[in-house]
């Protein structure tokens, strides 16, 4: 039985990446300058990220289970059965939105099948996630097969990241006060991951810019599957330059052959900040 992939805006993947892994997607949104914005160009971003240098602020809003509905039920009414791969329930409630719109459709439609997976991820992580899932698609497992796949693998794909303004985080209540005025004032960049409850947690710090960089592709060394990862993902917060020293990185020492780096997205990086630079790869664990 034919089935379609459904995730949300949160993998951040460029535009034309969701039609071309024939992906239906659900918007999450950010109110920037007065608007909700839930689309939105590279340009756009980098202007946003501007705008927070120079203290404008952001907010966001999670999916809720009418915007899952109104992607999901024509699919259905198509004939097709759905695949939903969500934004990590440890930061948002996309996720039980998107179970309460499936639960709902169900009931309408006996007939068809929707299965949800809570990805335990985000960004690009989450983007490398849906990637891997449109792969085993194209090799045909069928709909149950894809899902255990997902619920068996989500927990290697693996997020490291580093910020380089700790008061994003302070805002956001991941760090104190103290922390992040002290972090600041010596130059320590924190070195932070996604748990394997999908939540964010510092792990290390790292004295300097470069030296957090060069921590995130340690990380890859430490944790990597070897021959798995010819394809990581990159995303940054309008750092491209960084983004790029990142990649000769992985690339020079770790046989990685495909980076695809973009800019993290208006919802995840209004909580970050300008600056933020992650790495996604498949590992042993998180």
């Amino acid at each position: 039985m034919a089935y379609r992939i459904v995730t949300d805006t949160c993998c951040d993947f460029p535009a034309n990446m969701y039609e071309e892994l024939n992906l239906s997607v659900v918007a999450l949104s950010v109110n920037y300058k007065g608007q909700s914005v839930n689309q939105y160009t590279e340009q756009w971003l980098r202007e946003m990220f501007d705008g927070l240098r120079s203290g404008e602020e952001a907010t966001t809003s999670a999916a809720n289970p009418q915007d899952w509905q109104d992607v999901i039920e024509p699919i259905l009414q198509n004939g097709e059965d759905a695949l939903i791969l969500t934004f990590s329930s440890g930061l948002s409630t996309t996720y039980q939105s998107a179970v309460i719109a499936a639960g709902d459709l169900m009931e309408q439609y006996p007939d068809r099948k929707v299965h949800v997976v809570d990805t335990l991820c985000a960004s690009l992580g989450q983007g490398l996630f849906v990637y891997y899932a449109c792969q085993k698609r194209d090799a045909g497992l069928s709909l149950e097969e894809l899902t255990q796949w997902c619920e068996d693998h989500k927990q290697n794909l693996c997020h490291w990241f580093t910020v380089d303004d700790l008061m994003y985080l302070k805002r956001g209540g991941r760090i104190s006060a103290a922390t992040a005025l002290v972090g600041t004032m010596l130059q320590i960049k924190p070195v932070l991951h996604a748990d394997e409850n999908g939540k964010l947690v510092n792990m290390s710090k790292a004295r300097g810019r470069k030296a957090s960089i060069q921590a995130l592709a340690k990380k890859m060394e430490e944790l990597g599957l070897p021959g798995e990862n010819e394809t990581v993902f990159i995303c940054h917060g309008d750092c491209l330059e960084d983004a790029q020293y990142l990649e000769s990185l992985v690339k020079e020492k770790y046989g990685v052959k495909n980076v695809l780096i973009y800019y993290v997205g208006a919802v995840i990086g209004s909580h970050s900040g300008p600056g933020t630079l992650a790495l996604f790869f498949l590992g042993e664990h998180r």
